[in-house]
């Protein structure tokens, strides 16, 4: 009897055993999906070098060669390319860039340094039914994601710099006319303390003139 008693009472444990196992595992889990993985010294050097490699490819490569205004174009270009694929990886019409597409030509392929840095990011060149297209690669989803950072650092940082040359400019501007009001002004002060003063000179030399009368 009391061997069959205590049948229930060892599977209570092993259950509560195997529960509260269980409960550490998915703790564990929980934990470990939440907190981001974290990235050894390597890895981060290699990172490092991969972000390097293309602020360099930004500048000087694509900044020096071409002029401020094609620069700027198709830096928005490759990264308004990246940001729609990272966005719709899965759509083929993102996938792929047409080297004959007329806006592809002016923005890539004729500024120097452009289509390099859309192969950098994972875009590589094949031709298919006779057609010549840059296509990318799933694999190097990461260089795509590190590669529009990078684009995306450059054009906020240049954006802010044109903003605070445009403020600075008519900051000069509304300086000047204020200055040009001021002299405009100080002329119209003149002019009428020197009438006012001829005013009464002339009051003065008709106020004498009658005093000389009247003797």
């Amino acid at each position: 009897m009391s061997y069959e008693g205590s049948l229930p009472d060892q599977g209570h444990e092993e259950v509560s055993s195997t529960v509260s196992v269980d409960a550490v595992a998915a703790a564990a889990l929980l934990r470990a999906s939440q907190s981001p993985a974290q990235k050894s010294a390597a890895q981060l050097a290699a990172e490092h070098d991969r972000r390097q490699t293309f602020r360099r490819m930004i500048d000087p490569g694509i900044v020096r060669p071409n002029s401020k205004e094609q620069a700027s174009s198709s830096l928005k270009t490759l990264l308004r390319i990246a940001d729609n694929l990272l966005r719709e990886p899965e759509n083929p019409k993102f996938q792929q860039i047409k080297p004959t597409n007329p806006v592809i030509q002016r923005e890539l392929m004729n500024p120097k340094g452009a289509i390099e840095y859309a192969i950098e990011m994972g875009f590589r060149p094949e031709v298919k039914d006779f057609q010549p297209y840059y296509t990318f690669y799933p694999r190097h989803m990461d260089d795509l994601r590190l590669g529009a950072i990078i684009l995306r650092e450059h054009v906020n940082l240049e954006t802010e710099k044109a903003e605070r040359a445009a403020r600075a400019k008519a900051n000069e501007k509304a300086n000047a006319a204020a200055a040009a009001e001021k002299v405009k002004l100080a002329f119209i002060d003149d002019r009428k303390t020197k009438e006012m003063k001829d005013e009464i000179e002339r009051q003065q030399r008709l106020a004498r003139r009658n005093g000389g009368h009247g003797k």
